[in-house]
């Protein structure tokens, strides 16, 4: 019969759950039993208790009222309302053998929170399955035993100021910031979540069975990662980094999932301020045939400052011919800025020199360069401005 009230008190909602507990003994034998406690704002706040200090009232009320015995899941997500010997306090009540999933966001804008590591004791570290925890300082110690159970790990804006050394020379010696090292002990973690670790510079992983992987900022792989299956990174140019890095540390990766604020295109942007060499029109040879070299990640090109000089068409020519990836192709007869940019009263001064050249530059791109465009490319001539270099018309 016990057994039974258990059961049916575990599926009421956790709120209801704990009041029961106050009215009855049996359903206060049930409470300080119950495996699953998901602790915040929405599952516990009245809308008539809004303050941070009455909610920690509330929670501070139903740990103590719970033995921890039993719990299988701790959930704490917090709002930046509970002060660290709260966090400690809540914490050793309800953590205890036999858990197997620990959540812990004290979220906060600056990390305050120091992650007592010494709760993670044997028993402890025996059982637990999935551990996450954001907005708090982890700093573990060579005390800290191997999480042989573990299998996912999340860190989100997570503090990591050293790390136990695989290397028994090296105990007690914090490791450089920015390099955490995942022992080869995590024999069961096939996951691990690193968020807002703008920080990392490198991770490097020793765990035989890691093969979920999903990282925010720039961070550097290394270690065991052939059994690597799946991959999540988020960051700014990361297509370019991982077309350059990936393949050759990932090479049995089925999926890859990539996100970027920005990309930096691949561009070719030639600028020169005056006529240097031979006009096209003036040398009767043929144009040269540089050597063919296939440029697969050239996508955009533009030339200021384009003249008719004959090794400008061929270098222009060589690159349409070679790039493969074109997208977009410029070529203007000007340098500089121009009076349609905004808050630009007129083009950019310069000489006579490139203005008068500029006629004999858009009949060097017809006669050689326009039909050499491929047509999946965008192809943009941009002449000289007639209010502001007027030259360019005599």
């Amino acid at each position: 019969m016990q057994d039974i009230w258990r059961h049916i008190h575990s599926t009421v909602p956790l709120c209801d759950a704990a009041r029961a507990s106050c009215v009855s003994r049996a359903f206060l034998h049930s409470w300080r039993c119950r495996p699953n406690l998901i602790l915040n704002r929405d599952t516990l706040r009245s809308k008539a208790h809004v303050s941070g200090a009455n909610f920690s009232h509330t929670l501070d009320c139903i740990l103590r009222r719970h033995s921890g015995v039993g719990v299988k899941t701790l959930q704490l997500v917090l709002d930046d309302i509970a002060n660290n010997g709260d966090l400690d306090s809540w914490l050793q009540e309800a953590v205890a053998p036999g858990i197997e999933e620990l959540v812990l966001l004290p979220i906060s804008e600056m990390i305050k929170y120091n992650f007592p590591c010494s709760l993670l004791s044997e028993g402890i570290r025996n059982s637990i399955r999935h551990l996450t925890l954001g907005y708090c300082a982890f700093r573990p110690t060579p005390e800290l035993g191997p999480l042989r159970s573990l299998t996912s790990l999340c860190l989100d804006t997570v503090g990591i100021t050293g790390y136990p050394s695989p290397d028994p020379a090296q105990c007690g010696k914090p490791t450089a910031l920015g390099t955490p090292f995942i022992p080869c002990e995590l024999q069961q973690l096939s996951s691990l979540r690193v968020c807002g670790g703008w920080r990392l510079k490198v991770i490097e992983s020793k765990a035989p069975n890691l093969s979920n992987l999903a990282i925010t900022g720039k961070v550097k792989l290394s270690g065991e990662t052939l059994q690597m299956k799946h991959l999540s990174m988020l960051f700014g140019n990361v297509v370019c980094y991982a077309r350059s890095e990936l393949p050759s540390i990932l090479p049995n990766l089925e999926t890859l999932e990539l996100t970027s604020g920005y990309e930096v295109p691949f561009i070719l942007q030639v600028t020169q301020q005056r006529m240097r060499h031979a006009s096209v029109f003036g040398d009767s040879s043929s144009l040269r045939q540089i050597d063919e070299h296939k440029y697969c990640c050239l996508k955009s090109v533009k030339i200021s400052g384009f003249t008719s000089a004959k090794s400008l068409v061929e270098l222009t020519c060589h690159i349409l011919k070679n790039a493969v990836s074109l997208e977009s192709v410029t070529l203007d007869t000007l340098y500089g800025w121009r009076c349609s940019e905004e808050n630009r009263a007129s083009c950019n001064h310069m000489g006579n020199g490139i203005p008068r050249e500029a006629p004999r530059a858009l009949e060097a791109i017809r006669t050689y360069i326009t039909d050499k465009v491929p047509a999946t490319a965008k192809f943009s001539v941009v002449e000289p401005c007639r209010r502001c270099h007027k030259v360019a018309r005599s």
